[in-house]
């Protein structure tokens, strides 16, 4: 029922969106000086000596900021919302649970109902990243990356209540409730960077690895609230409250995957630090059981 920021989660959608729409391609660089200067305004990555040159797979697996900022401002958050709903955010996963939030996509169309002003093309760029007015749930982040893992296919959550005897567990198969917009060719990518997120040199989440059991995932920070007056800015004195929320979502194996994952911890700051272990352990327990 919690909706937060989904945070660098949702680069995987603006990932597919960039591929799809033709904007970047496998080989698309950009160079990441730590930051994007858009309009009379700088937008910060969140590595303050930047990433470098950048493609796609870079780009996810250490979560370069300037990289998905310009995927967005190219696209716009029309279009990157019509990509977001059809990855399952803005409306419930249709679990058989009362009360199931939707969270919210943000399109222009919706600000300006709500505000009564236009949408700046700058808001773009932080609903690129998985900031702004995006809202997302646990349960749609771990939708989205089941359907990443499998090819494409949204399949409709359950609550495992018993397991029977042989014959009377619920099927596998699951109902579809949706297919990713993205081709083979274009999930193949995205994977990739999200393999690179664990096991390359610079991911975001090489504490998640697993000895033994190929896992890929994606961090997120999300943003609780802009920095106030009364805040110091440094981390460590920052009131609990305001501490950023922690994702990590992923599934596993990588090649073969029976398992997928979302894990948010609130005020946790750094989905490495806080939320991946978590995930890991969540994984780890599940193979032991399985019999791996």
């Amino acid at each position: 029922q919690g909706e937060y920021p989904p945070g660098s989660t949702y680069k995987v959608i603006t990932a597919i969106a960039g591929l799809e729409e033709g904007v970047i391609n496998r080989h698309t660089t950009v160079y990441c000086p730590g930051y994007y200067e858009y309009g009379d305004r700088i937008f910060r990555c969140w590595k303050k000596t930047g990433h470098g040159y950048c493609n796609v797979v870079k780009a996810l697996a250490e979560s370069c900021d300037v990289y998905f900022y310009q995927i967005g401002q190219k696209l716009g958050v029309d279009q990157l919302a019509g990509y977001a709903k059809a990855c399952g955010l803005g409306k419930p996963a249709g679990i058989e649970f009362e009360h199931e939030s939707k969270g919210l996509v943000p399109t222009s169309a919706w600000k300006k109902q709500r505000t009564g002003i236009s949408w700046r093309r700058g808001e773009t760029l932080s609903v690129a990243i998985g900031q702004g007015a995006n809202l997302a749930t646990c349960l749609q982040i771990a939708v989205l990356f089941s359907a990443v893992a499998n090819g494409g296919t949204l399949y409709k959550p359950l609550i495992l209540k018993t397991a029977e005897t042989e014959g009377t567990a619920p099927s596998e198969s699951g109902t579809v409730i949706g297919t990713l917009p993205a081709s083979k060719k274009t999930l193949d990518i995205v994977r990739k960077g999200l393999q690179e997120v664990v096991t390359g040199t610079g991911g975001t989440a090489r504490i998640a690895r697993i000895e033994g059991i190929q896992i890929s995932g994606k961090t997120g920070t999300s943003q609780v609230i802009s920095r106030k007056k009364n805040d110091t800015g440094r981390k460590r004195d920052r009131s609990p409250h305001l501490k950023a929320h922690a994702w990590f979502a992923s599934y596993a194996e990588a090649d073969d995957s029976r398992i997928a994952v979302a894990v948010i911890v609130e005020h946790g700051e750094h989905g490495s630090g806080t939320a991946a272990p978590i995930a890991r352990e969540i994984t780890k327990t599940f193979f032991s059981l399985a019999g791996n």
